[in-house]
């Protein structure tokens, strides 16, 4: 624990400690992964604005998301196939968050389901919706959703139809975890892993357990998930998802203004925004390029979060500079679930929470609130224009 100083170690131990196909599941993106390397390159090229002589020894992260206290503006992110990460992956990060006093948001394609989690936490959670080509099983997932007392539903709009993410496709990934020529010495070279993935309450998609016995002939993953999508998808079916869903409804995968204002005329408690971690479009901007002007069009509508590339506490800080209300984490939290379970996704929240108190103390910063575009060091306009 005292050798890991931040997420970047933790990716190193998950990298060592779980296979190859679930590790680069988390870590790489669609096609070239240009979209990818964007959402770091361009969160990087943000500079911080140093201050000396200002009053800083009374501070705080604590802020509020959606009108709920959180300790820090960070919240884990939906992330699929969390329970192959860790046995109980999700069950893990759900408590981490919990005792940390963050949202945790599980996937529509997560391990352990709905129920599971519910059962294990005392605190409501989030859940992310995929809308199915079935309309009837997406009705029992928000119907699921709303009997376990979850606060706040996530609704993906990016994925569609699936990017093609050729790093699954030559891992062979499938769930669950299918033994062969190619992948088995990884695997035996992984007891520990193995032992706690098969000790887990489940080790296929938990919420989606009886449409998946429809088609295991399918034995990869991106076979079987491409199925499911539905490109016929609309606003419409937003409209649907608010008549079925009673509280607070979050429009996740947003990354151009004109979709902003739509999103935000549904009447959305927030906005993601979000290029899928550039999973999907290859080649779209980056997620941190997008947020200033999405903020221009929608700010005094909607409240904003943020999704993409965010490692760090310095990386929090920049998105709530540019008007972000909170970060979403997702590829963060799973190195640290994969390097040491619960304790691990722990370690990656306290890491983020010394960034970016460290970061708020010297750019003379007291509170989350206090944070602005006046902290950034560069001309903010040429963020949005960056990659255009």
């Amino acid at each position: 624990m005292a050798t890991i100083t931040n997420v970047q170690d933790l990716r190193s131990l998950a990298k060592r400690r779980i296979p190859r196909a679930i590790f680069e599941y988390a870590d790489r993106g669609s096609y070239d992964e240009t979209t990818l390397n964007a959402n770091r390159r361009d969160l990087q090229g943000i500079n911080l604005r140093q201050r000396v002589m200002i009053d800083v020894s009374n501070r705080s992260t604590a802020t509020k998301i959606l009108g709920e206290d959180v300790a820090m503006p960070l919240i884990i992110a939906p992330t699929g196939l969390t329970g192959l990460f860790h046995g109980n992956g999700e069950i893990h990060g759900a408590r981490a968050a919990q005792a940390f006093g963050i949202p945790f948001t599980l996937s529509t394609m997560s391990i352990c389901s709905i129920e599971d989690v519910a059962a294990a936490v005392e605190k409501p959670f989030w859940f992310q919706l995929y809308v199915m080509r079935d309309r009837a099983f997406t009705r029992t997932l928000i119907e699921r959703a709303i009997a376990a007392k979850c606060s706040a539903l996530v609704l993906t709009l990016d994925l569609q139809i699936q990017g093609q993410r050729h790093r699954d496709i030559k891992n062979g990934l499938a769930v669950p975890p299918k033994l062969t020529l190619a992948n088995a010495l990884d695997i035996m070279t992984k007891p520990a892993w193995a032992m706690k993935v098969l000790m887990g309450k489940r080790r296929t998609f938990g919420n989606l357990a009886a449409q998946r016995a429809k088609s295991e002939s399918m034995n990869t993953l991106s076979q079987w998930i491409a199925g499911q999508f539905d490109p016929s998808l609309s606003w419409k079916d937003v409209e649907w998802v608010r008549s079925i869903w009673p509280g607070k409804l979050i429009l996740k995968g947003v990354i151009d203004p004109d979709d902003a204002r739509i999103a935000a005329d549904t009447g959305a408690d927030a906005v993601i925004v979000s290029n899928h971690g550039g999973r999907q479009l290859d080649g779209a901007i980056s997620s941190i390029s997008s947020l200033p002007p999405i903020v221009d069009a929608i700010g005094d509508k909607t409240e904003i979060l943020f999704d993409g590339g965010v490692v760090s506490g310095q990386d929090v800080m920049k998105a709530i500079a540019l008007g972000a209300k909170g970060c979403m984490i997702g590829k963060a939290w799973l190195y640290g679930l994969a390097a040491m379970g619960e304790a691990g996704v722990t370690r990656t929240l306290q890491i983020m929470q010394k960034e970016l108190d460290v970061s708020m103390a010297l750019t003379g910063t007291r509170t989350i609130a206090q944070i602005d575009r006046s902290v950034l060091h560069i001309e903010t306009d040429a963020i949005s224009r960056r990659n255009y």
